[in-house]
């Protein structure tokens, strides 16, 4: 399958393409900034650059890879979510981040859903990881949100982050797991529901 072959995936408030060379500036903007320190960064303008052409190249080397999430109402791009499985990756991961200004809104757990239903129900995946930066609170309240719990027998990338291990799609269906992120994206997505405390994607 080509990049240009990428399916595009819908939830009730987004649309999730594959990357474009027009969506460049956001994540450029991102992963030169302090929001990306749990990525790899704040990379320099070079290393921003060949990321996101391997961004790209992933779907043509393995057929999957990472969207760019799209707001359905204004087409803005506010993050990305999907599979990322490069050279020396000891599994095959499901991967997000939001835009700065974009945090707290419901999107990562809304696109991450969608994409590990994908990878789940259309290309046949048995079971998928999350690699996240122990520091990173953020991303370890989705993961674990996801229904994903921390593996600390898997082999790791570096030795320095934790990995999550998402339910196998049939402990994702006999659990409760699937109507609760239903229930919080439903939450998010009505224009009243205000969360309170500490922001989370």
């Amino acid at each position: 399958m080509g990049h240009r072959d990428i399916p595009v995936l819908e939830t009730k408030r987004l649309v999730l393409r594959g990357p474009d060379p027009d969506d460049y500036p956001n994540f450029k903007a991102t992963f030169s900034s302090y929001r990306s320190r749990f990525m790899g960064g704040p990379l320099s303008p070079y290393e921003t650059w060949m990321l996101y052409a391997a961004e790209i190249g992933h779907w043509e080397i393995r057929g999957y890879g990472m969207w760019m999430i799209h707001l359905k109402e204004t087409d803005e791009t506010v993050g990305m979510a999907g599979g990322w499985f490069p050279a020396q990756w000891p599994e095959r991961e499901i991967a997000w981040i939001i835009w700065p200004d974009q945090a707290g809104k419901g999107y990562a757990l809304e696109a991450t859903d969608r994409v590990r239903l994908y990878f789940y129900e259309d290309l046949g995946w048995d079971g998928a990881v999350s690699y996240v930066d122990p520091k990173n609170l953020d991303s370890i309240r989705l993961a674990e949100r996801l229904g994903a719990v921390k593996d600390k027998s898997a082999r790791s990338v570096d030795g320095n982050e934790a990995c999550y291990r998402h339910p196998s799609p049939e402990v994702l269906r006999s659990s409760q797991i699937e109507d609760g992120i239903a229930m919080e994206i439903a939450h998010y997505a009505d224009p009243l529901f205000k969360p309170k405390g500490w922001a989370i994607d």
